[in-house]
């Protein structure tokens, strides 16, 4: 199908058309022509030619001042990289025709709505053969071919993922493709993989993907950990089982985000626990948005990461489950059991060692503001200083995580008192990070190696930072104030076993 078009994609195409030649046929494809149609922001330009994809992009990037990279040089493909002061970065990939025209190239695409393509010439043609337009509208997700999983298993989770984002219905047939195709996710790189998972942990509805991908038998080949969740009872006052607990806490933790953003919503605000959570956390909105905004990686999001904690925050659970006499289920140390299980997820995924550091220490210690809230007092200055000498930053993660945890374990029956008494400890947990760091997280140093070693007389070796990290707890305990005390605070652990002192 072809038709004359004004629809606008993004201005920089216009400046694109300026620099090549009117005799060369250019189309912008995909996602960008799909995005204009719904009016969403556009980022990412794909845009096809019949030959010499890598020459047109080099061209583009000097006459633009971009940065030029021969994305893959094998399939003749180039990327352009605008950096922009007033914006972010715009991406610009230029590719050859796969297959004999452009109308093979569409019709051996993904899905219809992003088998469309316009050209960056007057008039504008907008050829879109396999009926995408009608599918955007009609909110339907359609494969292109009976091959398009075969081809590319990593296309089940992006169907995944555009149905979720798009709020689109996937077609039966399309849905039965998937299911057949769903084994061959093994054959797919781990960057590929990666890439498509945490893309769906970055969209609205993530329980419902989560649900989606198990449904299809896609979850057991992405994510096997997860699989031996289903089935595992969970005593009181947990509501559901192990599974179903972990895509509540997805809805959950989407609630508390939402809730605490960087702008107060009232309706999503509504209710005695939300409002609640708003009077005592609302003040932290501000430093709730900064920290989600700082990903440990530019590709990928840091709301994406915390997504990924939430769905194996549990999952030593059927690796630990025992009865007590009493009758009674418990699951000791499965928070160790999940943190090594995230690892090495982690690890197979390719992510990054910091990404891999926050996963691990957000999983082993996400029971502990639990842990807190269980003892009925304020945490003393003691254990706040501990928290974060063990979780630094992840400790915020952890109290957005915690928060999510008690909502999904009582449900409906939360009490609350229970509740409020959660958020208490929440709250001096954040004010400690956020307004007094310098008293309860990191105090000041009074006192360093060489001065135990000269003023007490000490040797070098493990004891000395023993005992520098005795006397800085002391400190945001409030027991030591001045270089004085710290020393005579650190002579009266000299000759003491520290690894026996609570």
């Amino acid at each position: 199908m072809s038709r004359r078009s004004p629809l606008p994609v993004h201005p920089i195409i216009d400046r694109v058309r300026a620099v090549l030649p009117e005799s060369l046929p250019v189309h912008v494809v995909g996602g960008a022509v799909r995005d204009a149609f719904l009016n969403r922001p556009v980022h990412d330009i794909d845009f096809i030619v019949e030959e010499n994809a890598l020459e047109v992009a080099r061209r583009v990037a000097d006459e633009l001042s971009g940065a030029f990279y021969p994305l893959d040089p094998v399939r003749n493909t180039g990327r352009v990289v605008l950096e922009r002061a007033e914006e972010n970065r715009l991406t610009l990939d230029f590719a050859v025709y796969q297959g004999s025209s452009l109308d093979d190239d569409l019709r051996a695409r993904d899905f219809t709505i992003n088998a469309m393509a316009r050209d960056v010439h007057p008039p504008y043609s907008l050829l879109d053969p396999l009926g995408g337009l009608m599918d955007l509208r009609h909110k339907r997700l359609r494969a292109c071919s009976a091959t398009t999983f075969t081809t590319d298993p990593v296309r089940i989770l992006r169907g995944i993922r555009l149905a979720s984002d798009f709020k689109l219905r996937i077609l039966p047939e399309t849905l039965e493709q998937m299911r057949q195709d769903a084994h061959r996710i093994p054959q797919v790189s781990a960057e590929r993989l990666r890439d498509e998972l945490f893309r769906i942990l970055d969209t609205p509805r993530t329980a419902a993907s989560m649900r989606a991908l198990d449904m299809l038998g896609a979850l057991a080949y992405a994510l096997p950990e997860l699989i031996s969740l289903k089935n595992i009872d969970q005593p009181p006052p947990h509501v559901l089982d192990a599974w179903h607990h972990t895509l509540d806490i997805l809805q959950k933790l989407e609630t508390v985000i939402d809730v605490l953003g960087s702008e107060h919503d009232p309706e999503a605000a509504a209710g005695f626990h939300m409002g609640l959570m708003v009077l005592r956390l609302g003040r932290f909105r501000e430093h709730f948005y900064a920290h989600l905004k700082a990903a440990l990686n530019p590709n990928r999001s840091h709301r994406s990461l915390l997504f990924m904690a939430a769905l194996y925050h549990d999952a030593g659970k059927p690796l630990t489950k025992s009865v007590g006499e009493d009758g009674r289920i418990h699951f000791y140390e499965h928070e160790d059991v999940g943190a090594k299980l995230v690892s090495s997820r982690a690890r197979q995924l390719h992510l990054s060692n910091a990404e891999l550091d926050r996963l691990h220490t957000i999983v082993k210690h996400h029971m502990r503001p639990l842990w807190l809230a269980q003892t009925g007092n304020p945490p003393s200055d003691r254990a706040i200083y501990r928290f974060f000498r063990d979780t630094q930053e992840a400790g915020v993660d952890i109290c957005l995580l915690s928060l999510a945890d008690t909502l999904a374990t009582y449900g409906p029956t939360l009490p609350q008192d229970v509740w409020a008494n959660h958020l208490n400890i929440i709250r001096s947990l954040l004010e400690a990070w956020w307004e007094k760091p310098g008293e309860s997280v990191s105090p000041p140093a009074l006192l360093t190696g060489h001065d135990l070693i000269e003023k007490l007389g000490m040797k070098p070796g493990p004891k000395i930072g023993q005992i520098l990290e005795a006397v800085r707890e002391a400190q945001a305990s409030n027991k030591v104030h001045t270089r004085s005390e710290a020393l005579k605070y650190a002579e009266k652990l000299k000759d003491k076993d520290l690894e026996s002192i609570d």
